[in-house]
Parts: structure tokens; C-alpha cells; sequence
């Protein structure tokens, strides 16, 4: 491989599974999706690591749940950094990309030299499952806790789905000679298969009163999740963030003993879903005299998409509920 090249396992999904143990996983690994999303936007340093941990995790999380169209992580706090979404929307066909998308919002002004999870206050965590039309949205929320993102997420599975998940998560800036320097993550999340009757019958012990994974299991399991997370802790950053360790290699390294069993990659791009179309669609709960407000100086109303940045410019008589009343003439 040259340098600056693209690596073949780069922004793609590996999904595992340990048979002996009841555990399944995934292998993420980064590079061109968080260019695509951090670019849209002059984040500062700290905002920038929090997208990465986020992005990272919604690849992990997206491709275990067997979804039709989207999936969406979301943090809302009282800190600095206000709020962080991300949309994974499902790959259409088999062997076809899926897409993933992130935004924060955050006073610039509040934000300070302590850790990228220090800027978050008080908040929460929330997953969101569309499955598209004639589907009822699905919704879980859960407390911030736990001293990182990927301890929000591992307490989510554990409260609202009771499914024993871990993260290991890496990312960073790469300063490999030669290259312009860029951001890039790779993690692994193993989850212990799910059970028909959830074993948690000895109280919650995890930060904040919440479950914790090994409140879900009973005797049997534990000495498995045990031992594949004890496995998990021998992983290095430079491992995970892989760029010259293969996931499948990485796997080897890790759970030879567990005889990991993987399946197909997905590929994962940076992508947008927004179009003029959408727009439209969002303005049409608005009155003529609302949109009026909203009007330019320029007889225009513009629309901004935060995720990509496209811009859009259009007519105001077109918009708004009452928009055939205004091209009548009668507002």
C-alpha cells in the first residue's frame, strides 16, 4: 500500500460472531465517512472528537440492527456542546453502501480545554428506529452516564433493551508522513445474544442506579461475556483504528480461541437525504404571513441543510399550506 491510498477496509463494517460464547460483534473502521462529515463545519477540536465517537458508534450500532431505512443516535445536554445526531440509513440492496450522516450544535464561546466529554452537561442519550411507512417509530432514552459516549450506549443497551454490549473505540487525528493529516476511528462492539427472558434479578449496578451488563446474565453466561471482554481488553488503539491491521487479522489476534465466524463487510459512505422536496415538505405547516417573516430581503427563503450544507432558495408563493391562496394573489 502507498501512502495517501485508500486502505480496502477503510469505512466499512465487519460483522462477527462467536458461537461458542453466544456473542455476536462488529468491527468498525473509519476514515473517508468522518472527512465527509467533520468538513461540512469548523468544529473545534473537542466537538470534532465527540462526532467521531458518536459516527463511530452509529456504524457499530446501525449495522446489528436489521433495519429497512434509519436509524439515529442523538444527545441533548445542557452543556457547551448541545446537542449530536447521527443518521445511518440501511444499505438498499446487499452489497450496496449504507450511509451515515452527524451534526452537533454547540456554543463556541463555552467551550473549554477540559475532555471532549467534559463539554457535555446534563442530558441524554436517545436511539431512534425508523423502519419507513406503516411502521411505528421506536424511541429509547436513557440518562447520560458513565464518563463517555460509549458508556451512554453500552448503558442503553443494558436499560432499555437488556442486551449486554461493549464498546472499544479509537479515534484521532492521523499524522502519517506523506499524508495531510485526517481524522480516523475504528472500533469493535461485541453484544451477548439476546435472551428470552432476561436474567436481572439482582439489582442494577451500573453508574447512576442503571443496569449494568453483567446485571442481565445469569451464571452460565457470565463466565463467557467475561471472558471475551477480558479478550477485548488486550486490544490497542493503533489495532483498532487499523491502518495496517485488517479487521479479520484484529479478530484473529483477539478471539482465535473463540473461533470468530464473520460474514459480509458493508461498506459505510458519508450521505445526505435531504432535497428540495423535504424542504418543501417541512415548510408547508407554515401560513403565508409566517412565511412572510421568513422571507430575504431578496424576496427569497433560504433553507440550510446542517448536515451537508446544501443550500436552498425558493419562491416563497410556493411554500406554506396556503401557498395556492398566495399565488392567487391573496395574501
Amino acid at each position: 500500500m502507498t501512502l495517501g491510498q485508500k486502505i480496502a477496509w477503510d469505512d466499512t463494517v465487519l460483522p462477527f460472531q462467536l458461537d461458542q460464547s453466544d456473542i455476536r460483534g462488529r468491527v468498525a473502521r473509519l476514515d473517508g465517512v468522518l472527512d465527509g462529515i467533520l468538513k461540512q463545519h469548523k468544529y473545534p477540536d473537542k466537538v470534532e472528537a465527540l462526532i467521531a465517537e458518536m459516527t463511530l458508534l452509529t456504524a457499530l450500532i446501525g449495522q446489528t440492527i436489521k433495519l429497512r431505512w434509519k436509524l439515529s443516535l442523538q444527545v441533548q445536554t445542557k452543556g457547551a456542546v448541545r446537542m449530536i445526531a447521527t443518521d445511518y440509513f440501511a444499505a438498499s440492496e446487499d452489497g450496496e453502501p449504507a450511509k451515515i450522516r452527524a451534526y452537533a450544535s454547540f456554543d463556541r464561546e463555552r467551550i473549554t480545554d477540559a475532555a471532549p466529554y467534559d463539554q457535555l452537561g446534563e442530558g441524554y442519550f436517545a436511539v431512534l428506529i425508523d423502519q419507513g411507512t406503516d411502521t411505528a417509530p421506536y424511541q429509547g432514552i436513557t440518562p447520560l452516564a458513565g464518563g463517555s459516549l460509549l458508556a451512554c450506549a453500552e448503558a442503553y443497551f443494558a436499560q432499555s433493551e437488556q442486551l449486554p454490549t461493549r464498546f472499544a473505540l479509537s479515534f484521532g487525528k492521523s499524522t502519517e508522513a506523506g499524508t495531510p493529516e485526517h481524522w480516523r476511528a475504528g472500533g469493535v462492539m461485541i453484544q451477548h445474544m439476546p435472551k428470552a427472558s432476561p436474567f436481572a434479578k439482582g439489582g442494577a449496578t451500573g453508574d447512576q442506579g442503571l443496569l449494568a451488563a453483567i446485571d442481565i446474565l445469569d451464571e452460565d453466561d457470565k463466565e463467557n461475556w467475561n471472558r471475551a471482554n477480558h479478550l477485548l481488553d488486550t486490544v490497542e488503539d493503533l489495532e483498532l483504528v487499523g491502518p495496517s491491521v485488517t479487521p479479520f487479522d484484529l479478530l484473529l489476534r483477539l478471539f482465535h480461541e473463540e473461533t470468530p465466524r464473520v460474514f459480509d463487510m458493508q461498506p459505510v459512505r458519508f450521505g445526505c437525504t435531504c432535497s428540495e422536496d423535504r424542504v418543501r415538505s417541512s415548510l408547508s405547516i407554515y401560513s403565508a404571513k409566517d412565511l412572510e417573516k421568513m422571507t430575504t430581503e431578496d424576496g427569497v427563503v433560504t433553507a440550510d441543510c446542517q448536515f451537508c450544507g446544501a443550500h436552498y432558495i425558493l419562491d416563497p408563493a410556493t411554500l406554506g399550506f396556503d401557498a395556492g391562496a398566495s399565488t392567487s394573489g391573496e395574501r
